[in-house]
């Protein structure tokens, strides 16, 4: 078959599977390449902290949380029910607005349509895959009922560890240059962990015990991402525990923890961008894990660090990296 004729059927299959693809290939952060591309690295480093993003607007969550939604910390000394409710309430308020007003605005009211939406599909109903037989009331419960509470746990301990002296806790006077350092290390760390504890994830025993619920979510929406199983939860969100033993303030915490939480669901709301007037205000989705969903065994890690290409798991999401990974199925599964 000639090469044009191959390149043909594999747009025609592309323009089957996706209803929307970004710009290809998929670049990670080029803070990883060789040789160094300062202004590559800066205009990166800028485009997720110095324009209207959804890591700064956690920032800013984040910095509200403190100041204004989160108890004093001289009331979590011991563990009280008080302080425990108010700040899972807190939680629970955040991932609804969250999850459900972003599926709101692209699913139920449709305003968006299917514009830089990359599955044209529609979110699964009468599905026996799922509890209730549908896959936005399963990923709600699984979302609100483990992950919010599991969530709730760990700030409520770290809380609990601030207060008494367990954790070790950073002031701006102390440290300023730590202070800001900080933020633009925690991303690389949460990469780092995720990658990890996602190829584990992937280890047969653990798929079948908790990591298949959230891969029952192949096309997935705002609620999907934090459909997980409580083991998978518990790994997922362990990534902020790193600052029990890293000099930290409790701002450095709480948008580590939230990252974790609410980008989870902003990455799998399906859509690329949140437009408004047919203008990007937004950029939302991820196709780089859009990729692992369709494919399982690519992209484990995010685009901060280069883990998936370092280990051979790197899918760009150009069609020829589509027939090497179909390839590499075809191969695993006549050995198998």
């Amino acid at each position: 078959m000639s090469v044009s004729a191959t390149e043909s059927r594999e747009t025609g299959r592309e323009k089957r599977e996706w209803n929307w693809r970004p710009e290809r290939p998929i670049e990670l952060n080029p803070l990883f390449t060789w040789p160094v591309r300062p202004a590559g690295v800066i205009r990166w480093w800028a485009s997720s902290w110095l324009a209207m993003t959804e890591r700064v607007i956690i920032l800013a969550l984040s910095i509200a949380t403190w100041f204004y939604l989160q108890p004093a910390l001289e009331r979590c000394v011991t563990f009280e029910l008080g302080w425990i409710a108010q700040m899972y309430a807190r939680n629970m308020a955040l991932m609804i607005v969250t999850a459900g007003g972003l599926h709101l605005y692209f699913y139920t009211f449709r305003k968006q349509g299917k514009e830089r939406k990359f599955d044209a599909r529609d979110l699964s109903r009468n599905h026996k895959a799922f509890l209730f037989g549908n896959q936005v009331l399963d990923n709600m419960f699984w979302t609100l009922a483990s992950g919010v509470t599991i969530w709730t746990a760990f700030e409520v301990l770290t809380m609990w560890g601030y207060a008494n002296g367990y954790v070790p806790y950073l002031t701006w006077a102390e440290n300023p240059v730590w202070f800001v350092v900080l933020f633009l290390l925690i991303p690389i760390w949460a990469s780092f962990h995720f990658y990890w504890i996602h190829r584990l994830l992937h280890w047969p025993p653990l798929y079948r015990l908790a990591h298949g619920l959230h891969h029952r979510n192949i096309n997935i929406g705002p609620w999907s991402g934090m459909s997980m199983h409580p083991v998978e939860h518990a790994l997922y969100l362990s990534s902020p525990l790193v600052h029990w033993v890293v000099l930290s303030h409790p701002i450095h915490f709480f948008l580590h923890m939230q990252v974790k939480a609410l980008e989870a669901v902003t990455s799998h709301s399906g859509y690329e961008t949140l437009l408004i007037k047919d203008e990007g205000r937004l950029r939302l989705g991820d196709f780089f894990h859009q990729l692992h969903h369709r494919y399982f065994e690519c992209n484990y890690g995010s685009l901060e660090m280069p883990w998936d290409r370092w280990f051979g798991s790197f899918h760009d999401g150009t069609p020829e990296a589509s027939r090497q990974h179909r390839d590499k199925r075809r191969r695993m599964h006549d050995a198998g």
